[in-house]
């Protein structure tokens, strides 16, 4: 098939053109499933903290950081730099100090996304994992 002089180069301003918009997408697609990832990772890490602080909660040298620590070491996918927060509420819904029978305890897993591109300057957003459970039940 022989091309007419006026149409040379054309397939390569059509691939100029689109190259940005697919390269786009495919990178968009990559940070949404890793920012997605993170965040089942955490949800786990919460729940696994408060299953361990309800049930452990009697233990001696039971400690909220070792409540913490083992839901983080429940997710080995979260990236460095996440932490947990153990909290605990009384049946009146008041603040407490500590696990107790028929007190609830809530683990936050908290996260602030890096872009993996670094094609964005701002950070990404903040990932939060949260789990409530009942003390001793």
């Amino acid at each position: 098939m022989k091309r007419n002089g006026s149409e040379r180069g054309a397939a390569a301003v059509e691939f100029a053109l689109l190259l940005p918009v697919l390269l786009l997408l495919v990178i968009g697609i990559m940070e949404f499933g890793r920012a997605y990832n993170i965040q089942i990772s955490a949800s786990q890490a919460a729940r696994e903290g408060a299953r361990y602080a309800a049930v452990h909660y009697i233990d001696t040298g039971f400690t909220d950081a070792v409540a913490e620590s083992t839901g983080l070491k429940a997710a080995p996918t979260l990236p460095s730099g996440t932490t947990a927060k153990a909290t605990y509420k009384t049946s009146t819904n008041a603040a407490a100090t500590k696990c107790a029978s028929g007190n609830t305890v809530t683990v936050t897993v908290v996260h602030q996304l890096k872009w993996m591109t670094g094609y964005l300057p701002l950070d990404g957003p903040t990932i939060t994992g949260v789990a409530v459970m009942q003390c001793g039940g």
